[in-house]
């Protein structure tokens, strides 16, 4: 599929980071109806659907060359921020054979990979790397197979191990995640790790999401969007660097939300991989700036419907309580009371 690039961009400090027209259309609006709560919401993670994200199997946009030079000052800060324990290696295969193969076949333009029995060869053309090396030999990588190919993969991963009737965090490449952290997590259970998410424990979502993924089929990957909001166009808003990012949420005003403020969706991917039989998780994560957000009729008018009428718990989990009123009055003016079909289609060609 045609993917343009734009030149480097930041996502801290001076915060370059826009949207093009294009990339605001294919933006995956996380709100289907009128109101939200919290559910499991999967689907088969099949080609196509209501997004254009939802046409590769790892999704790569305009903002590929700035997210991963992003990812490189984050490691380089934070080495911690990626971890695989001792007896994952075999997922860490898995690993990059998925991504390699996926991005080779949807992005030939960007991305090739050769096969020469276990001689590979890899290139990756935005980020001018052209690598030889032998699969199953992590001495011939400059990083082990896991690190090396999430340094070249939009989004945060995960790797989950399988046993006692469970699914335990045991690696991961963590830079640009939802105030939660790889360090503190890595080795939990799935119940330990989504311990603060509310009224879903209450409900059975967690129960049901376990049983569900445990009987996820190689082959058969499924997904779904999960949401919250940043102040800036920030990727690391990690528990870590708190100090950095927390005091931005208190410097939103009336006037300057529809700009600073941004919508961060998740399309949160899961596979099963075949030799390791673990779960990669995968957390590909988009912003949109308000001010873009608006500029589609059907997801402005939406937008304001959930925001004003959100439970009070969820404001609190996802940290609004400061800024939510200042969003749902920014939305309020484009809100004229129509019906609006259910579904995250933008239902317009053009902005």
């Amino acid at each position: 599929m045609k993917l343009s690039l734009k030149p480097q961009e930041t996502f801290r400090d001076d915060y370059t980071f826009s949207n093009s027209d294009e990339a605001i259309l294919r933006f995956p609006f996380p709100f289907p109806e009128d109101n939200y709560m919290y559910s499991v919401n999967m689907e088969p993670h099949v080609r196509g659907g209501a997004s254009p994200v939802f046409n590769a199997v790892f999704d790569i946009d305009e903002h590929y060359i700035g997210d991963m030079a992003d990812r490189a000052i984050t490691l380089e800060q934070d080495p911690l921020r990626c971890q695989v324990l001792p007896h994952m290696e075999e997922a860490e295969w898995d690993t990059l054979e998925l991504i390699m193969e996926n991005l080779a076949n949807d992005y030939p333009e960007h991305f090739s990979l050769a096969k020469n029995g276990d001689e590979w060869h890899w290139i990756n053309r935005p980020l001018e790397i052209d690598q030889k090396f032998t699969f199953g030999r992590a001495e011939t990588l400059p990083y082990g197979p896991f690190e090396y190919i999430t340094r070249q993969t939009q989004g945060d991963f995960s790797l989950q191990d399988q046993r006692d009737n469970n699914l335990f965090m045991d690696g991961g490449m963590v830079t640009s995640q939802a105030d939660w952290s790889l360090n503190f997590d890595i080795g939990m259970s799935f119940h330990e790790w989504h311990g603060p998410v509310p009224l879903a424990h209450e409900s059975g979502v967690f129960d049901r999401a376990l049983q569900y993924l445990l009987r996820l089929q190689y082959g058969k990957p499924v997904r779904r969007l999960n949401w919250t909001m940043t102040a800036n166009p920030r990727l690391d808003t990690s528990p870590e660097n708190y100090p950095l990012w927390g005091p931005e949420k208190a410097e939103i005003t009336p006037e300057n939300v529809g700009h600073r403020m941004c919508l961060r969706v998740e399309l949160q991917s899961l596979y099963r991989l075949p030799r390791s039989n673990a779960i990669l998780f995968s957390i590909r994560g988009y912003l949109i700036r308000l001010e873009e957000l608006a500029k589609v009729k059907k997801w402005a008018i939406r937008m304001h419907r959930v925001m004003r009428d959100l439970h009070p718990k969820i404001i609190d989990y996802k940290g609004q309580s400061r800024y939510r009123q200042h969003v749902v009055d920014y939305f309020a003016p484009h809100d004229d009371g129509r019906v609006l079909n259910p579904g995250i289609a933008a239902e317009q060609d053009s902005i």
